[in-house]
C-alpha cells in the first residue's frame, strides 16, 4: 500500500521539490498539494491554505523595496494597506497612523493585524508562526514579504488601489465591434 522507494512516482499528488522521507502512518505525513495557480497548498479536513510566493526572509528579492521598508516602513505599510483595505483607506493616511504608532513602539501590532487580513484575503498560511510574532520579531522582513506577496498577485504597489482597478478594467474590455467590415 504504501511506497517502498523513494525514487517511486507519487502520481498527481506530488509536487516538485516534495520529498516524503520514510513514509509513516497516516496522518504524520500529509504530502502537498499543488493548487491551480502552481503554488503548495496545505490540505486539511477544515482549511486549505496557500502558501506565501516567497518567504519571510527573501527580502532582497526586491533590494528597492527592502531599501524603502528598512528607513521608513510607513511607506511601504501605507502602501500595503490601501491595497488590503480596497481603496477605503489612503496609502498616506495609513503610512502616518503607523508612523505616529512609532513613537509609542506599537506599530507591529497594528501592522500584524494587516498580515492576518490578507491571510484571510488570500487564504495563506499563517507561517512560520503566528501574524503577531513576525511582526513583533521580524516586521521589515514581514513587510517585505507581504510588500513581495501582493506584487505577484498583480498589484503595482506604486499607483495604488484606484490605478491597479482601472489598469484591470482596460484589460479586460473587448474591441469596438465595427459593423462596416465583413469578411
Amino acid at each position: 500500500m504504501y511506497p517502498t522507494s523513494v525514487n517511486q512516482d507519487y502520481g498527481k499528488f506530488s509536487c516538485e521539490g516534495y520529498h516524503p522521507g520514510p513514509m509513516k502512518q497516516p496522518p504524520y505525513n500529509v504530502p502537498h498539494y499543488a493548487s491551480a495557480a502552481g503554488m503548495p497548498v496545505h490540505s486539511s479536513a477544515t482549511t486549505n491554505t496557500v502558501a506565501w510566493s516567497t518567504g519571510l526572509c527573501h527580502c532582497f528579492d526586491d533590494p528597492a523595496n527592502c531599501l524603502v521598508t528598512c528607513v521608513c516602513p510607513c511607506i511601504t505599510f501605507g502602501q500595503i494597506s490601501e491595497i488590503l483595505n480596497k481603496g477605503t483607506t489612503s496609502c498616506a493616511s495609513r503610512g502616518a497612523l503607523y508612523g505616529l504608532l512609532g513613537v509609542t513602539g506599537l506599530p507591529s501590532l497594528y501592522s500584524c493585524f494587516y498580515r492576518s487580513k490578507m491571510r484571510g484575503q488570500y487564504d495563506l498560511e499563517e507561517a512560520p508562526c503566528v501574524d503577531c510574532l513576525v511582526h513583533v520579531f521580524c516586521e521589515p522582513c514581514a513587510l517585505c514579504q507581504e510588500y513581495r506577496e501582493l506584487k505577484n498577485r498583480g498589484f503595482d504597489m506604486g499607483i495604488g488601489w484606484q490605478a491597479n482597478m482601472e489598469r484591470q478594467s482596460r484589460g479586460v474590455t473587448m474591441p469596438p465591434y465595427n459593423a462596416g467590415m465583413t469578411r
